[in-house]
């Protein structure tokens, strides 16, 4: 079903071309949109007209129209004007809106057709036979988009989109829930993860201009057949949630970009705490000081180079060792050795993880 909003654009539009007064009511008579100063009760004549079996006709000076909907009739177009080029303007005005009944019955079930595809709803088979007959290649690269918001967002997020799409009918932008906006986008042959991560950052610009306000952007790995769409959706809601976990500054997160924290998101809360216990014997990272918490994390930022750390951090060299030494006999890890490193490293983001999780159980 087509918006009011959309059939009073359309018919002040084509009022603006040919200066003549639409009306566009339903079958019950309820004016849905007009052009006219004065509202008036056209429940009788529409009723009339609706039970003939003219296509057209003139009732009370002006040109009534029936608009069907596969048969089923669906709007009475009203011209104000009983001369030739109101009927005229009124045949032209009843195609138009009938051609954006096909537009949009068109777009709603290939928008059906893609939410059930990424949910995993269809059987194989269907996948293509829909495709088909909806006119959607299915040997073609695509990913998936994920764009999560705020807040409850309204339609205006999906047209926004839509229109830095343009009007790339391949492409499609739907949504599965209030807060999250997915795109299916297609892709060329020569087009990578530069061009992925640029075209994401564009939507991220393009929302935080109009919607004002912060968006978490999230894309899967690119796929060959319709059929994997599904993979590439579970993929960014994947990178979406372990990228808030981990990766908490960034607002563009790719999916081939979450290593470890892919796989520290899928193990199971018991035995996080029981890798913890064993690490820490029974204390926390969070216990640490901010001070030994700032020099842990820009030892791994600068790659484990003791020099490079102590110039960041504003320190001598000795105070960095002393502070590395002092953590090591706390802990029994050694920072300096890369394998005590990267079991310190995991530790460190598994309970990140634990805690995260803690938060979604209140």
């Amino acid at each position: 079903m087509i918006s009011n909003q959309i059939l009073q654009n359309t018919i002040e539009g084509l009022k603006s071309i040919s200066r003549i007064d639409f009306g566009v009511l339903d079958v019950e008579g309820k004016l849905l949109a007009g052009t006219m100063e004065e509202s008036k009760n056209y429940e009788s004549l529409v009723s009339a007209f609706v039970e003939s079996p003219a296509d057209s006709q003139v009732i009370a000076g002006s040109q009534f129209f029936k608009v069907f909907d596969e048969q089923q009739l669906e709007y009475v177009l009203m011209v104000c004007g009983e001369k030739d080029d109101a009927y005229m303007v009124g045949k032209m005005a009843a195609f138009q809106i009938q051609s954006l009944l096909i537009a949009y019955k068109e777009r709603f079930d290939k928008d059906n057709f893609i939410k059930n595809l990424l949910l995993d709803n269809l059987l194989l088979v269907d996948i293509y036979n829909r495709a088909k007959k909806l006119h959607i290649d299915t040997e073609v690269r695509r990913v998936i988009f994920l764009i999560e918001t705020l807040h409850e967002k309204d339609s205006a997020s999906l047209e926004h989109i839509r229109t830095l799409l343009g009007n790339k009918s391949k492409d499609f932008v739907t949504a599965v829930d209030e807060r999250n906006i997915i795109v299916v986008k297609e892709l060329a042959e020569k087009d990578g993860p530069r061009e992925l991560e640029k075209f994401a950052q564009k939507m991220d610009d393009l929302l935080k201009a109009e919607e004002k306000e912060e968006v978490h952007i999230a894309y899967g790995t690119v796929v060959g057949d319709i059929k994997e769409v599904s993979k590439s959706y579970k993929e960014a809601k994947l990178a979406l949630d372990v990228g808030k976990i981990f990766f908490n500054e960034k607002h563009i997160m790719a999916y081939s970009a979450l290593g470890i924290g892919r796989l520290i998101y899928q193990l199971p809360i018991p035995l996080c705490k029981m890798f913890i216990r064993e690490i820490f014997e029974g204390k926390s990272p969070d216990e640490f000081d901010e001070e030994t918490l700032a020099t842990i994390n820009k030892f791994f930022e600068n790659n484990l180079n003791v020099s490079e750390t102590s110039r960041q951090l504003y320190i001598h060299r000795n105070t960095l060792v002393y502070r590395l030494d002092k953590l090591q006999k706390s802990t029994g890890l050694d920072l300096r050795v890369f394998e005590d490193a990267i079991t310190f490293k995991i530790a460190l983001m598994v309970v990140k993880y634990m805690k995260y999780m803690e938060t979604l159980e209140y």
